[in-house]
């Protein structure tokens, strides 16, 4: 038996996440990352 349990994995749309637009920033242990939205409708996350 296990002493951990699953916890459920949030989900997030994208389009929220950039307000409309192409792009928003994340920031993950004092780094900023972007995350972009392509014409394709694809997601690119870069440093």
């Amino acid at each position: 038996m296990s002493l951990h349990t699953a916890l459920p994995v949030p989900s997030h749309d994208a389009t929220a996440l950039t307000a409309g637009g192409p792009t928003a920033t994340i920031a993950l242990n004092g780094m900023q990352y972007t995350l972009r939205i392509t014409r394709q409708g694809k997601l690119i996350l870069t440093k």
